[in-house]
């Protein structure tokens, strides 16, 4: 008997890509998809996807992995424990940020963090490089050389004291991606309503979670989009702009696509899903529900959907940004602290995609394909991740077995990261990842880490 052809088979499963849904065996040779189709020769190890379906593994463009905030907080978790969630939740490759802060040598940010990142990751990722001193050198020499390196997305911040860029800096950064061939990805908010709301809030005395809503206008974030917008027609320099919140700003996107503007957008689970309402908790609690831009209202859901729904959004991030509850996150000025005071940002890459599975697939919302290209195929191309986020021959074979059927409600108790919370807690999703593959490697297995740390691998970029 001759030696099996295919190292895994996954045996009897429907497969779904962005453009189709299909019955098929699926075989690894490898690291790479070696074949699809029906009745398959036998691997040398064989997966039973009978009555499961078999998607192409998530891809989360935008995760903060053991970060150090710009005023000094690192994140909670680890490279380690932020893939090893990722993964349980059915996602095989990240983004996370090598961020650059005022002062520091970019180059060497990136190879510090990269170190980080081969020591604990244990599923495939990239990075963006936070731009927060674009000085000449940063400019001139560092950007160019670490584009050509494989590095080709910059992420720049429109607000925040120690992050921001003036419009003159983000024209000359975008200037300067535009030369080297790099994406700039944007947080987009006016500075100045968020900082003149924020201090007369505080001096009213409205200091508890919720007011962090109020604290950033809906007009701020409107207003900052319309300037990126006419950054990018102005130097031809395509966009991508972060964590869209509202349905103005959804609006404003639709309109320059519309006029030929290079923009592409993302929004997060917790724009889908919360809203304003669950910061209002008694005491301090609400802090577990703050991040940047904030929750907004249940009509902004809708239009979001509707977004996704036309294309004006293309991808679903988590926007990961996990911070205890406590002392050492969270809570860093104390217990009686201000919501100006409060680390911002909540974890999300272990149930970003069961929740959009559920909302999109079990709930019957836009649907198997679409959910499969906003959480791994559309984020794969746009970010030039060319052997990920689809299931086709010669591809990496990161798979995902998942059951359509399997309830589960969600729990403090089933996070894996560090944050030792989830925001969706009580919340039950109807579909569930149960056997996940990173190139070919069983990763997870109902509910069990199997990879080691560091086995993840950096992915450069064209």
């Amino acid at each position: 008997m001759s030696d099996p052809i295919y190292d895994v088979v996954l045996r009897g499963g429907t497969v779904a890509t962005a453009t189709d849904i299909f019955q098929a065996d699926v075989a690894v040779r490898g690291e790479t998809v070696a074949a699809l189709g029906t009745n398959l020769p036998q691997g040398r190890s064989e997966i039973d996807a009978a009555g499961k379906l078999v998607l192409p593994g998530g891809v989360d463009a935008h995760a903060h992995i053991e970060q150090v905030s710009a005023n000094g907080m690192l994140n909670a978790d680890t490279w380690e424990s932020a893939t090893t969630s990722a993964a349980l939740g059915g996602t095989t490759s990240v983004i996370a940020f090598a961020a650059q802060h005022v002062g520091m040598d970019l180059a060497q940010v990136v190879e510090d963090y990269a170190a980080l990142a081969r020591r604990g990751a244990v599923i495939d990722y990239a990075f963006h490089l936070i731009v927060a001193d674009p000085t000449d050198k940063v400019l001139k020499q560092d950007i160019p050389a670490l584009v050509k390196a494989g590095h080709t997305s910059l992420k720049a911040f429109m607000t925040y004291d120690r992050l921001r860029l003036h419009d003159e800096q983000m024209l000359d950064l975008m200037s300067t991606a535009r030369e080297a061939g790099a994406l700039v990805c944007t947080h987009a908010e006016n500075h100045g309503m968020i900082a003149w709301m924020g201090k007369r809030l505080i001096a009213q005395g409205k200091v508890a979670p919720k007011y962090h809503a109020d604290s950033h206008p809906r007009l701020s974030e409107s207003e900052a989009f319309e300037r990126i917008v006419r950054f990018s027609e102005f130097l031809d320099q395509p966009v991508m702009v972060f964590h869209v919140s509202t349905a103005e700003g959804a609006a404003i996107l639709r309109r320059a696509r519309g006029e030929g503007v290079k923009v592409t957008a993302e929004t997060c689970p917790q724009y889908l899903f919360l809203t304003a309402a669950d910061l209002d908790r008694p005491g301090i609690e609400g802090a577990k529900w703050m991040c940047s831009p904030p929750v907004r209202e249940t009509r902004d859901q809708e239009a979001l959907w509707r977004a996704l729904d036309l294309g004006d959004l293309q991808i679903v991030s988590s926007d990961h940004a996990p911070y205890r509850m406590d002392e050492t996150g969270k809570l860093k000025a104390g217990p009686a602290t201000t919501f100006k005071e409060i680390a911002n940002g909540m974890p999300g890459l272990q149930f970003r995609m069961p929740l959009l599975f559920d909302a999109m697939v079990s709930r019957g919302r836009l649907g198997l394909r679409k959910f499969v290209d906003i959480t791994a195929t559309a984020p794969a191309r746009l970010y030039g991740l060319t052997t990920k986020g689809s299931i086709a021959v010669g591809q990496d074979a990161d798979l995902v077995v998942w059951d359509p059927a399997r309830a589960v409600t969600l729990t403090d108790d089933l996070v894996t990261d560090r944050t030792g919370f989830t925001p969706y807690t009580g919340r039950t999703v109807t579909g569930w990842p149960t056997t996940v593959l990173r190139r070919g490697e069983i990763v997870t297995q109902d509910a069990t880490p199997r990879a080691q740390p560091g086995s993840g691998r950096w992915l450069k970029r064209p």
